[in-house]
């Protein structure tokens, strides 16, 4: 069984406006990364993330960018337990992000991260960024409709 899963969730903005608030760094501090992103998401780029509930930042990958339709990421698993009969060490996912536009206005957002070992760290590991992709998506949501920050005191 592969380590993956997918969430996803509608946002009450034009897909131009969602998709530029993950790629833009600025916006996407506003909302996610806590402790700042530093970088726009373009193909090809290393950009880092940093979160207050996880400080450090950290470098993500950008595989792909395709203007309002799709993201690709690759990053630290966060788990170093070796596969059954394999070498432990860190390794990435990858994250894929994809945004549909609706037909009355709305954008679907779907995200997908697969690629953990299939050990007991693996899945505690997919299990907490499945936690943080939800979280993401509400908080984009509230503060893209809203302009409230929900992580803001969440965690420290």
């Amino acid at each position: 069984m592969d380590l993956a899963f997918t969430i996803s969730g509608r946002i009450a903005r034009p897909v131009s406006e969602v998709f530029e608030a993950v790629v833009d760094p600025k916006t996407l501090s506003g909302y996610f990364t806590t402790g700042g992103a530093e970088g726009r998401l373009k193909t090809g780029a290393t950009v880092t993330w940093d979160f207050a509930d996880f400080p450090g930042a950290f470098p993500v990958h950008v595989v792909e960018v395709e203007k309002d339709r799709r993201i690709v990421l690759r990053w630290e698993a966060g788990d170093r337990d070796a596969a059954p009969g394999g070498k432990a060490g860190p390794y990435e996912t990858t994250v894929t992000m994809l945004f549909e536009p609706l037909a009355d206005g709305r954008t679907l957002v779907t995200i997908s991260e697969a690629g953990w070992r299939q050990t007991e760290a693996g899945l505690r590991s997919s299990f907490g960024n499945c936690q943080g992709w939800a979280q993401m998506l509400a908080c984009m949501k509230a503060y893209i409709e809203h302009g409230i920050n929900l992580r803001d005191g969440f965690y420290v």
